[in-house]
C-alpha cells in the first residue's frame, strides 16, 4: 500500500526568489506548494524553462510562475523568476519546496539488526531492520542506514550520510560526510587483479580501500572497487548514476559528474569538474584533464590532456547505409596507400614540368 499523499503548507514565491538569488516579476505571497513541467502544471505549482525546444508551451501555462532566463521573460504569461541559469534554479526551488517531505530521521536500532559491540554508533543515527555493522565500524551523528544494508570491518561513514537500502559498504572503506548512496550500490569488493601463470589465473590480493569525499551521490547498483594497493578515491561533491563500475585504483576529481553505464578500467586518473555520458568506455592508466566533457557512447583509449569537448562512436543510421560506411571503413588503409603513391606521382610530374 502506498503512503498517505504528504500535506506541505507550501513557500511563497517571494521566499523561492530570494533562496535562488532571482528577480521577481509577480506577486511575492504567493502560495506555490509544488513543481511540475511547462505542460502539466496547475496554478499552485511553479515550473521552468531551461530547454529551447519547450519554449512553445510557455504561453499556455497553468502554472502560479516560471523560473527562466531574462530572453524569455517577455513571452511569460505569467509571474516569472528570472535568473541565469533556470535549471540551477528550478534545483534550488525544489529542494526548498521538497525539504519537508523527506522522512524526518528517527534514532535508534532495528531490533532485527546486528550492531557489532566493537563499533561506534553515535546516539543518532537510524539504523533500519536486518543491517549487519561489523566491528570498528565508526558511524558518524545523523546518519541514516536503510534496510539490508552492510557496514564491513573498520568502515567510517561520516556525519549526516544515507545509505539507502541493501548497500553494501567493504571493510576499510571511508565515506566522507552528507553522502547519499542508492540502493544496491557496493563500495570496496575487490578489484578485478589477476595474474597469468602459464595460462592459470592467479587472484592478487586488494589491499587498498575506497576513499570518498564529502557529498557525494553515488547511484543503484554503481560498483566501486578497492585498491590494489592504494586506495581508489572519489573526491568531494562528485555525482555517480547507476550502474557505474569504478575499477580499483581509479582516482575521480572533484565535482565530476558520470552518467549511467559508464565503465572506468584500473587506475584512469580523471580530473575535476569533469561530465562523462551515459555508455562510456574508458581505458586503464591513462589521465583525463579538469574541465573535460565526453559524449554518451565514446570510447576513450589515450589521455585527455586539454579541458574541452570530446566525441566518439558512430551515430545511428539505416541498416543499408552502416553496410555501405561499414565496407568504405575496411577499406580506408588501402586507400590511403593509394592516395600516397598518387601524390608521389603528382609531385614528380610538378617537378618534370
Amino acid at each position: 500500500m502506498l503512503p498517505p499523499p504528504v500535506s506541505v503548507p507550501g513557500v511563497t514565491l517571494g521566499q523561492i526568489a530570494e533562496r535562488i538569488g532571482s528577480e521577481l516579476y509577480g506577486d511575492a505571497a504567493c502560495l506555490i506548494t509544488g513543481v511540475a513541467t511547462l505542460q502539466s502544471a496547475q496554478p499552485g505549482d511553479i515550473t521552468f524553462l531551461a530547454n529551447p525546444r519547450y519554449r512553445k508551451y510557455l504561453a499556455s501555462t497553468r502554472a502560479s510562475a516560471v523560473i527562466l532566463s531574462s530572453k524569455d521573460k517577455q513571452d511569460c504569461a505569467t509571474a516569472a523568476v528570472v535568473v541565469a541559469n533556470p535549471y540551477v534554479g528550478y534545483a534550488r526551488a525544489a529542494a526548498l519546496l521538497y525539504a519537508d517531505r523527506e522522512q524526518a530521521l528517527v534514532a535508534g536500532i532495528h531490533p532485527t539488526a546486528c550492531v557489532s559491540i566493537d563499533s561506534r554508533v553515535h546516539e543518532s543515527v537510524s539504523i533500519g531492520p536486518h543491517c549487519v555493522i561489523e566491528a570498528d565500524v565508526n558511524i558518524a551523528a545523523n546518519v541514516s542506514i536503510g534496510p539490508g544494508c552492510f557496514i564491513g570491518k573498520g568502515a567510517v561513514i561520516g556525519e549526516g550520510s544515507r545509505l539507502l537500502a541493501n548497500v553494501t559498504i567493504c571493510h576499510g572503506v571511508h565515506i566522507g560526510r552528507r553522502a547519499l548512496i542508492h540502493p544496491g550500490a557496493v563500495i570496496g569488493s575487490d578489484g578485478f587483479g589477476i595474474a597469468s601463470d602459464n595460462g592459470v589465473w592467479l587472484k592478487v590480493p586488494q589491499l587498498g580501500g575506497v576513499s570518498i569525499g564529502d557529498d557525494v551521490e553515488i547511484g543503484a547498483n554503481t560498483t566501486i572497487d578497492r585498491g590494489a594497493l592504494e586506495d581508489t578515491v572519489v573526491e568531494d561533491g562528485v555525482k555517480l548514476d547507476n550502474q557505474i563500475q569504478v575499477a580499483h585504483n581509479v582516482h575521480i576529481g572533484a565535482h565530476t559528474a558520470i552518467a549511467g553505464c559508464v565503465g572506468i578500467a584500473g587506475s584512469a586518473r580523471i580530473g575535476r569538474r569533469c561530465t562523462v555520458g551515459g555508455g562510456v568506455g574508458i581505458s586503464g592508466h591513462l589521465e583525463i584533464a579538469d574541465d573535460v566533457h565526453i559524449t554518451g557512447m565514446s570510447f576513450v583509449t589515450k589521455s585527455i590532456k586539454q579541458p574541452g569537448l570530446y566525441s566518439s562512436g558512430i551515430p545511428v543510421d539505416t541498416n543499408q547505409q552502416w553496410h555501405k560506411n561499414t565496407v568504405r571503413f575496411r577499406q580506408l588503409d588501402e586507400m590511403a596507400r593509394r592516395l600516397k603513391v598518387l601524390e608521389g606521382l603528382l609531385k614528380q610530374e610538378q617537378k618534370q614540368a
